[in-house]
C-alpha cells in the first residue's frame, strides 16, 4: 500500500483518537496532514506535537492565541474559527476522517467533498440533515464516501459492490444500550450517569445518550438510506446485545450475509483508512467459541420512542430528518445539563416535529438544510423554556 496522507476532523474526540491510534500502528503507511478540534487547545497541541501535521485548526476562535503559543517554534501552521476549520479540511490529502460531532461538521466535511476527497464518514449529520444534497455533491465532485460507523461499514463490506437490486433487506444491529431490560418508567427517569453507562462501546457523551434512547440507531437508519440508496421499507433494526454482528443483508435468493467483528471502532477505522487494501487494526481476532452465544430481539418502540420518531422522519423525508436531529441535539444537551428528564428527550423531539409538519425543502442545498436546523433548534429551545424540567 502506498503511503496515505490523512486529515482528521474531530481529532480530540473518540473517532479522531481511534483513527490516530490506527495510524500510530502503521507510521510507514500514513502521514497526518491536518488536525481539527472544537475547543480543547491543550489536547490538540499535544496531538500536533506527536503527529506533526502541516496545519491544525481549532473551531473556537477564543483558542487562537493559546494554540499558536503552544505550537510556537514547531513550524506547524495554526488557525482558529470556522474558516480555519474549512481550510484544514481542504488541505491536499488522500483521505479525510470526518469525526466532528453534530451539524458543525457538515460544512467542513462538505468542503472536503468539493475537493473530491475520499471521506471516511463518521459524522451522522451530513446524511441525516442533508443526505440528498450531500450525496449528490459527492457524486458531482467525484468524492468517495466510506462509512466509518461500525454498522454501515459492516454493511458496506458485506455488499461488496453487488447490485442493490438484489438486496431485500438491510438490518442494522443495536446493543440495546444500558436500558435494554428496563421498564419504560425506569427509563424515563434515568439519571445522566445511568444513561452514559453503555455496556459495549466507549463513545462521546452525545452519541452515548443517543444509544441509550436508541435515537442513534434511528439516525443510522437514515444514514443507511442515503449511503446505500435503500428505501425505508427495506431497512430494519435488530437488538443484538453482544455487538458481534454489526449488520446483515438479506438477498433475493434467500441468503443472509453478516458483517462480524469485535465491538471495537478500530476495525471499521482500519478498513476505511486502508481501503481498498487491508491492514491490521490492533483488535484481537473474533473468537465465536469463547463468546459462546449470540442473541437477538426486536426493538420495543414503546419503551424507545426515539426510534419510532426516526422511522417517521425517514418516511416523511424532506426536512423532517433535519428537524428531528436538531431537536434531539438540543434535548440531549438539556438532559446532560441536568435540566430535563431522560424521558423528556423524545417528547421534545416529537413536539418540534409536530410544529414542522408542512415545512418544505425548497432548494436542496447544504445551506437550506442548515437554515432548517437553526429554525428547529430555536423551536426546541422555546419548548424547553416553556416546560422547564416538566414532562411535556
Amino acid at each position: 500500500m502506498t503511503r496515505k496522507r490523512v486529515v482528521v476532523l474531530g481529532a480530540t474526540g473518540s473517532v479522531g483518537r481511534t483513527a490516530l491510534a490506527v495510524i500510530s500502528e502503521h507510521p510507514d503507511l500514513f502521514s497526518v496532514e491536518a488536525l481539527v478540534a472544537g475547543h480543547d487547545v491543550d489536547a490538540l497541541a499535544q496531538l500536533a506535537r506527536s503527529y506533526r501535521p502541516k496545519m491544525v485548526a481549532i473551531a473556537d476562535e477564543a483558542g487562537a492565541l493559546a494554540l499558536k503559543s503552544a505550537l510556537s517554534g514547531t513550524g506547524i501552521e495554526t488557525g482558529a474559527g470556522p474558516q480555519a476549520v474549512i481550510d484544514a479540511a481542504c488541505i491536499d490529502c488522500d483521505i479525510v476522517v470526518a469525526g466532528i460531532v453534530g451539524t458543525s461538521g457538515l460544512l467542513p466535511t462538505f468542503a472536503a467533498v468539493k475537493q473530491g476527497r475520499m471521506i471516511a464518514l463518521a459524522n451522522k449529520e451530513c446524511l441525516v440533515c442533508a443526505g440528498d444534497a450531500f450525496m449528490a455533491g459527492a457524486e458531482y465532485y467525484g468524492s468517495r464516501i466510506l462509512p466509518l460507523d461500525s454498522e454501515h461499514n459492516a454493511l458496506f463490506q458485506v455488499l461488496d459492490g453487488q447490485d442493490k437490486k438484489f438486496v431485500t433487506k438491510m438490518t442494522l444491529t443495536a446493543s440495546g444500550g444500558p436500558f435494554r431490560k428496563w421498564s419504560k418508567e425506569a427509563i424515563d427517569s434515568a439519571s445522566v450517569e445511568q444513561a452514559l453507562a453503555h455496556p459495549n462501546w466507549s463513545m462521546g457523551p452525545k452519541i452515548t445518550i443517543d444509544s441509550a434512547s436508541m435515537m442513534n440507531k434511528g439516525l443510522e437508519l437514515i444514514e443507511a438510506h442515503h449511503i446505500f440508496g435503500i428505501p425505508a421499507e427495506r431497512l430494519d433494526v435488530l437488538i443484538h446485545p453482544q455487538s458481534i454482528i454489526h449488520g446483515l443483508i438479506s438477498f433475493a435468493d434467500g441468503s443472509v450475509s453478516a458483517g462480524m467483528a469485535m465491538p471495537d471502532m478500530r476495525v471499521p477505522t482500519a478498513h476505511c483508512l486502508a481501503y481498498p487494501e487491508r491492514i491490521t487494526s490492533g483488535v484481537v481476532p473474533l473468537d465465536l467459541a469463547a463468546i459462546g452465544q449470540l442473541s437477538f430481539e426486536r426493538p420495543d418502540l414503546v419503551r424507545f420512542p426515539a426510534l419510532a420518531l426516526a422511522h417517521q422522519a425517514l418516511a416523511a423525508g424532506g426536512v423532517m430528518p433535519a428537524v428531528m436531529n436538531a431537536a434531539n441535539e438540543v434535548a440531549v444537551q438539556t438532559f446532560l445539563n441536568g435540566q430535563c428528564a431522560f424521558g423528556a428527550i423524545s417528547d421534545i423531539v416529537f413536539a418540534v416535529m409536530e410544529q414542522a409538519v408542512g415545512w418544505t425543502v425548497g432548494e436542496r442545498s447544504i445551506e437550506r438544510y442548515l437554515a432548517v436546523d437553526v429554525d428547529a433548534r430555536r423551536i426546541a429551545r422555546d419548548i424547553i423554556t416553556h416546560y422547564a424540567t416538566m414532562r411535556l
